[in-house]
């Protein structure tokens, strides 16, 4: 019920094309290898300078596996006409078919060159724009931010928490009697971890002057309005083109019955079933041919549109392309901003424990005893041996 084979009579405009057919089984496969073409003449129209050379050779397992993108919970429509291919209402070549194509950015990866198809999302139960692939990715990005900039928020605390069990442990009166060289040591060492504390609470706050604070502003609450304005532009020039298609298709149907009509009368009036006139069948070629007239209106209306819409896919694209690069780029700078602070921290930190290194190499166990004994010594005369 999803798949919609055009299956008119076999000498009208419209073709046959069974799902066996090898070439339709890759253009199920790949469909982004094939950016939309015009549907009168199934050669590249609007887009006679993008797309992925043709490949020619597929694996035999995904071919035996092409059903996929017809199965009954698919809502992509498909259709074939006169060497094209038709996925929700977008005309493309079928392969090999009309001249190659070429990429708009080649060796770029440009998201104007891989996002032309519909495709179905995870739960295969609906089908998915391109350009809805592209927003996605950047509302992704917008919230991977937001996580980055949660994750720093956390580093803060740890370092907000650290400075704050520093200096109170600078405090502490644990082994404050030691005296000596060894006691001016301990004293300095104690001291540098309130130093330290203050390093940490310092590269606590400019973490988030300098890091946290950038990730959580970069691209404001604007920033989804201004997708919506994408998504809704790009979305109105598919339904502009599904409804030049539909036209197609009324114009096409009206067609075939004149035709039809017109058919019918010339034989009734051969073999004398009839005493339909000359002019009447006069009358129905005229109006075979402005139905025909009407059909090749339409095409031309469904081109234009898709042209626009092609036009538009591209400029678009590469402006979420841009906007893409950027969010990375800000992100690289300040994520090497905390690892520029990060090593000063670390320098600032060896820099209070220096005056420690330097006092422990000044102890002298012979210099403390020294000012120990003169400060707690109890007398200088020895004893001697009891005389009778």
């Amino acid at each position: 019920p999803s798949l919609s084979l055009s299956l008119p009579r076999p000498e009208g405009p419209w073709v046959t094309f069974w799902m066996t057919n090898m070439a339709t089984s890759v253009c199920l496969l790949m469909p982004d290898l094939f950016p939309p073409v015009s549907i009168s003449q199934a050669q590249p129209g609007p887009a006679t300078s993008l797309s992925k050379k043709t490949i020619h050779h597929y694996d035999s397992h995904s071919l035996a596996h092409s059903h996929v993108l017809a199965s009954p919970t698919s809502t992509i429509q498909i259709k074939s006409h006169r060497g094209a291919w038709l996925i929700n209402c977008v005309t493309f070549p079928l392969p090999g078919e009309g001249p190659e194509q070429q990429l708009l950015k080649p060796n770029e990866w440009s998201y104007c060159d891989y996002f032309w198809t519909d495709k179905k999302d995870p739960q295969g139960t609906t089908s998915v724009a391109g350009f809805e692939v592209l927003l996605q990715k950047q509302l992704k990005g917008k919230q991977m931010q937001k996580e980055m900039a949660e994750f720093i928020h956390e580093r803060i605390k740890i370092e907000e928490e650290y400075a704050k069990n520093l200096s109170k442990l600078s405090l502490s009166p644990l082994a404050a009697q030691e005296e000596g060289t060894l006691g001016e040591a301990w004293t300095q060492l104690k001291k540098s971890l309130h130093d330290e504390a203050e390093v940490h609470l310092k590269f606590s706050n400019k973490l988030h002057s300098e890091v946290e604070k950038p990730l959580l502003t970069f691209r404001g609450d604007n920033f989804k309005k201004d997708l919506k304005k994408y998504d809704h532009h790009i979305a109105d020039l598919r339904k502009q083109l599904a409804s030049r298609y539909a036209s197609v298709e009324k114009a096409r149907k009206a067609l075939a019955d004149r035709q039809k009509d017109l058919e019918v009368k010339t034989q009734q009036l051969e073999i004398k079933l009839s005493n339909k006139t000359e002019e009447d069948i006069k009358k129905a070629r005229r109006k075979s041919t402005q139905a025909g007239d009407d059909l090749m209106r339409c095409v031309d209306l469904y081109n234009q549109t898709q042209s626009k819409w092609f036009e538009e896919m591209v400029t678009t694209s590469m402006e979420l392309e841009k906007l893409e690069v950027d969010r990375i780029e800000w992100i690289q700078q300040h994520l090497r901003q905390y690892t520029t602070l990060r090593h000063e921290t670390d320098m600032f930190n060896q820099s209070t424990v220096e005056p420690v290194d330097q006092l422990l190499q000044s102890v002298d166990p012979a210099k403390d005893r020294e000012l120990w004994v003169k400060e707690h010594k109890t007398g200088e005369v020895r004893p001697v041996d009891m005389d009778i």
